[in-house]
């Protein structure tokens, strides 16, 4: 029945459910499930959700892209964008605060391995919060891609999860019955946030995992202003989390817990701001901190976004890498580099996904086709390795 449970964390009551997960022609899925059937009835929805272009839509933004990437930034001027690029988004949120972007409660219906999963938290949330995050994904196919150089157990990879001893929790104890004391050395089930910004995704998660006991939430972020914005908030509470400065790049800076200590690393919308060159650093760099059957949830900007199309000549960087005129930057990725860069750090993949949408503003009559990579990567149990050699 625990199985069970596992494999359906997701399912919402109807009564719950918005809209457009309430059709009865279109099957609740990854990603949304709002079609567009009827072009005439574009302007009925502010999003469609899996749009498809054309060959000829894609050969236009594709030249599109050919174009505004001919003319490159200095290289002298590029400097300053790595260097300063701390300061760059910590003016963004002087001046933005916590105003620029919603907060992303889409994020327990696409990520719902974000809650525990055992009994207690079952009981707990089962009338409250995860009515609002279950979506019925058992009627669907599941991706379970694995990277070529690892093998998956053939256990379900909720199992895989469940009452892992934390080894290396245990190698970082003080002597004989005494364990290492940090933020959230009580807690049973951890999760950090990578580039928290001013907690858009901080506090929709900690709202509900405050309602379970034995949850912590880290965030960090490499701007001095953001994370002041996330202690600064009404609803940051030091006991159930711990927001931190801290660059992901700078391999030299320790995290405020031990290696192999957390089940879950939200990466959302953060590695592209990261230049390609130290990317997979960054990204073996989080792979251990994770617990043996540990998630890291990643989605990020995808190749021929409508925000990389936008981009006029001169801005940008290398190939597929742009500078904003506010001195910030971003990457757009396609989901191969994606089960690369993850694969390589010793990640099994468990969803890669392309998330092709079009966003409408009806009140300007206009469309914008948007493209985004939702990918979900789990670090192997050892027996899993094992088996491989």
């Amino acid at each position: 029945m625990n199985v069970i449970w596992r494999n359906c964390i997701c399912r919402l009551r109807r009564g719950k459910v918005p809209h457009r997960c309430q059709s009865g022609v279109h099957p609740v899925a990854p990603l949304g499930s709002r079609i567009l059937t009827d072009p005439a009835k574009v302007f009925e929805h502010n999003m469609w959700d899996h749009m498809q272009w054309s060959e000829e839509e894609e050969d236009a933004v594709r030249k599109q892209v050919e174009e505004n990437s001919a003319t490159r930034v200095a290289p002298e001027e590029q400097v300053k964008f790595e260097r300063d690029a701390n300061r760059y988004w910590d003016t963004f949120y002087q001046t933005h605060k916590n105003k620029f972007f919603k907060n992303r409660n889409w994020l327990l219906r696409e990520f719902p391995e974000i809650l525990p999963v055992d009994k207690n938290s079952k009981e707990e949330v089962e009338g409250s919060s995860r009515d609002q995050v279950r979506s019925n994904f058992s009627s669907m196919q599941r991706t379970e891609t694995h990277c070529q150089k690892s093998c998956v157990s053939s256990a379900p990879w909720s199992e895989e999860r469940s009452n892992f001893p934390n080894q290396d929790l245990e190698e970082h104890s003080e002597g004989p019955g005494k364990t290492e004391h940090f933020p959230g050395s009580k807690a049973t089930f951890r999760i950090l946030e990578v580039g928290c910004g001013a907690g858009n995704c901080v506090f929709p998660i900690l709202n509900t995992l405050r309602n379970i006991p034995g949850s912590f939430l880290y965030c960090c972020d490499f701007a001095a202003e953001a994370v002041e914005l996330v202690k600064s908030h009404a609803s940051y509470s030091e006991a159930h989390c711990c927001a931190f400065l801290h660059d992901v790049c700078d391999d030299g800076l320790a995290y405020p817990f031990p290696d192999g200590t957390l089940d879950v690393i939200l990466l959302v919308f953060v590695l592209s701001s990261i230049h390609p060159d130290r990317m997979q650093a960054v990204v073996d760099r989080l792979s251990k901190l994770l617990k043996p059957g540990g998630m890291l949830l990643f989605r990020d900007l995808g190749r021929y976004d409508n925000a990389q199309l936008r981009f006029k000549k001169g801005r940008c960087l290398s190939e597929n890498f742009y500078v904003r005129g506010d001195g910030t930057r971003a990457y757009f990725f396609t989901k191969g580099e994606i089960h690369r860069m993850f694969c390589e750090a010793g990640l099994h993949e468990k969803q890669n996904l392309v998330d092709h949408r079009l966003q409408v503003n009806r009140k300007k009559q206009v469309t914008m086709h948007r493209v985004w990579v939702q990918g979900k990567f789990q670090k192997p149990l050892p027996w899993t390795q094992k088996s491989r050699s």
